[in-house]
């Protein structure tokens, strides 16, 4: 699957992560599916409920407005998105036995090395990631 990613949206993830440090950030992703791509048209900012470093809960109440608006707007849901804030931008263990659904994207934002932030996707399924390719636009 290709993703393809706003890079505004992108920079908004960045600044809400670095906000959220020391923290994991987290959130889910709304757009649509067509030939191959899944085009992100919007990115919801979600509480961290664990409020740790080293993994993430969706807030259930925010998570449920989410999809709420994401119907109300004709988009399903593509993906969610955590940050790492000092591991590699890859799905560690508990992220790929924590991830249910395999017809979405999890993405993966690293700040790892803070001044260079990476975001990767990743296609989890069976208990194994595969990277999937990820393009910005404007």
């Amino acid at each position: 699957m290709r993703i393809i990613l706003k890079k505004k949206d992108y920079e908004d993830m960045v600044a809400r992560a670095r906000a959220e440090l020391p923290n994991e950030a987290c959130g889910l992703l709304a757009g649509r599916d067509e030939g191959g791509e899944r085009a992100i048209e919007k990115v919801y900012m979600l509480t961290n409920t664990d409020h740790s470093p080293e993994h993430f809960a969706l807030s259930p109440k925010e998570q449920l407005d989410a999809v709420r608006d994401m119907r109300a707007h004709g988009l399903k849901l593509s993906g969610n998105w955590h940050s790492h804030p000092e591991s590699p931008a890859r799905p560690s263990a508990e992220d790929i036995r924590l991830a249910f659904d395999k017809n979405i994207s999890y993405l993966i934002l690293s700040l790892e090395d803070k001044e260079n932030p990476r975001l990767r996707a990743f296609h989890i399924e069976n208990g194994s990631s595969a990277p999937e390719e990820l393009f910005f636009t404007d």
